[in-house]
């Protein structure tokens, strides 16, 4: 279960909301019922979280529909507590691009509290930022006082916060990415040490923040250090070229035994020779509970599978397993189907490339 719902498609991209988000309703709900103890505030109380999250919403599709513009794809917005999250699928490839799809998200931001500020000026509604909280100011003030707070908290310079990809954008304009993405994640982890400190002795929450700050640093460095280490290395390194396959005609208790017998998770399915589709695991126990085990292996393939060609680099391979959400994918070459890679493949050969070059290998094993 993934635990999010779809709350619709907008600009052709979906929105989820994720089960947690519904705590933080009950949450805000329960404290204005302690607060004001009237229906009418802790109605207040939610419209204003939803109303805020409306703005974090836009502020992501500041960076979807930048991205597209230079050709990135967004797969989704997903709303959880903490704030909202679009899955590009992929980084643009310039640091002039990168920058300007950091940035789009609190711009929004930025519009949204100057289109309230005018609003509120021409309304007299105007009141100094120190008389507003969370729960007592106008609706529309605090909702101005949380939009600019959003735009400061998003450019402090460390990942996973937008301003750690700006910093990052610049850093890479003058040198190369990968230290550049070093910099940047040694400056986030710098800045969330001393926000855990300051927490430790003042506010609890900030080390929550502070320690969400370091390991998204952390894994921003690690995924594009990554990257580059498999950069240039063709796909047939580190394919699959021993597994058992599966013909449509077999069913559920084959793949029973074979999953019993060996560590193979995901099938490929071959007919008269040609690739037909992939028999997943995830698929293959969900069909096997609710169908059982006489179940025909042709009804519940996936047979819209992408592709990697055995030419293609493995940092291609791992694109396509990111963008199409699948952990297998077929290696085709000349239309014919030759191996299977999947993530597991590609860490595995990273560490044995790694081994072999602290032992003074020069070159990694090839399949």
């Amino acid at each position: 279960m993934r635990w999010q719902w779809k709350l619709g498609t907008f600009a052709g991209i979906d929105v989820f909301i994720h089960a947690t988000f519904l705590l933080l309703i009950g949450w805000i709900g329960y404290s204005y019922w302690l607060q004001y103890g009237t229906i009418a505030k802790v109605v207040e109380g939610i419209l204003f979280i939803l109303a805020l999250f409306l703005c974090v919403v836009l502020h992501e599709y500041g960076h979807a529909l930048t991205a597209r513009k230079y050709g990135v794809k967004t797969r989704d917005i997903t709303l959880y507590p903490i704030g909202g999250v679009a899955r590009l699928e992929r980084m643009p490839d310039q640091p002039i691009e990168e920058l300007w799809v950091a940035i789009m998200g609190p711009a929004v931001n930025v519009v949204i509290a100057a289109l309230l500020f005018v609003y509120l000026y021409l309304s007299r509604g105007i009141v100094p930022m120190t008389d507003l909280t969370v729960a007592s100011g106008s609706f529309l003030a605090r909702l101005m006082a949380v939009n600019i707070t959003l735009v400061v908290f998003n450019l402090i310079p460390a990942f996973p916060m937008d301003g750690g990809r700006v910093l990052r954008a610049l850093l890479a304009m003058r040198m190369d990415y990968v230290r550049a993405t070093q910099i940047a994640a040694n400056i986030g982890q710098g800045l969330a040490f001393l926000l855990g400190l300051f927490g430790l002795f003042n506010n609890p929450f900030l080390l929550f923040i502070a320690f969400f700050v370091w390991i998204g640093a952390s894994q921003e460095a690690s995924m594009v250090q990554m990257r580059n280490s498999i950069s240039g290395i063709p796909v047939t390194h580190a394919m699959q070229t021993q597994f058992e396959t599966l013909s449509p005609s077999d069913r559920l208790d084959r793949v029973v035994s074979l999953i019993l017998a060996g560590s193979q998770q995901d099938f490929p399915v071959v007919e008269d020779g040609q690739f037909v589709g992939v028999l997943t695991r995830d698929d293959f126990i969900r069909a096997l509970s609710q169908q059982g085990q006489n179940t025909p292996v042709a009804d519940v393939i996936r047979r819209n599978v992408p592709t990697v060609d055995s030419h293609e680099m493995v940092e291609m391979a791992l694109m396509r397993l990111q963008e199409s959400g699948t952990k297998t994918l077929p290696v085709m070459h000349r239309g014919s189907f030759v191996g299977l890679v999947t993530s597991e493949n590609i860490t595995e050969f990273l560490m044995i490339r790694s081994a072999l070059k602290t032992a003074g290998a020069t070159a990694p094993p090839t399949a």
